[in-house]
């Protein structure tokens, strides 16, 4: 690869992340329902998937990345831990992980043989990674805001589904 086309690459990634955080800014003005975080964007993850299918998976996840630091700077809800490793864990998952696998639908695209419907299809499979990744952290960490008597993977289902079902449509 020559410098010109890493330059413009780089470039590219690096306006397309400033978009998803702009969107997700724009929706943070929206006063928020959700005590333990979370909140419906305007399509933040559009952007990362879009460079996901234009330059593949590396620069994808290596954008969720970038994405994923900037969200954990603007908006980090403080998990109900009580240690180290439950710390690192909802970071994780809440963070690393679930913005991370929004960069991998260049791999899904491409698996399916770039069809018409290919695009869809990859932006809804890593948006449910990316909620299959909320349900997690909330079942390990943030379960003990459930409801007496609730089941912990219901809560997590219905909590973060209030947010990333919007998201994922």
């Amino acid at each position: 690869m020559n410098q010109t086309s890493k330059t413009k690459k780089l470039t590219t990634s690096s306006l397309m992340v400033a978009i998803s955080v702009v969107l997700v800014l724009i929706s943070k003005a929206i006063p928020s329902v959700w005590l333990q975080g979370g909140s419906i964007t305007l399509a933040s993850a559009v952007p990362i998937i879009a460079v996901s299918l234009l330059y593949g998976w590396g620069w994808g996840i290596s954008a969720g990345l970038a994405f994923s630091l900037i969200q954990m700077m603007t908006g980090f809800y403080p998990p109900p831990t009580q240690t180290v490793w439950n710390f690192i864990l909802v970071v994780m998952l809440d963070y690393i992980l679930a913005f991370g696998v929004i960069g991998m639908a260049g791999i899904i695209y491409k698996g399916l043989g770039k069809r018409a419907f290919a695009m869809p299809l990859s932006a809804f499979i890593v948006t449910t990674l990316r909620y299959v990744c909320h349900i997690l952290s909330g079942v390990i960490i943030w379960g003990v805001y459930a409801e007496e008597g609730q089941s912990v993977l219901a809560y997590s289902i219905i909590y973060n589904g209030t947010y990333m079902i919007p998201e994922i449509i």
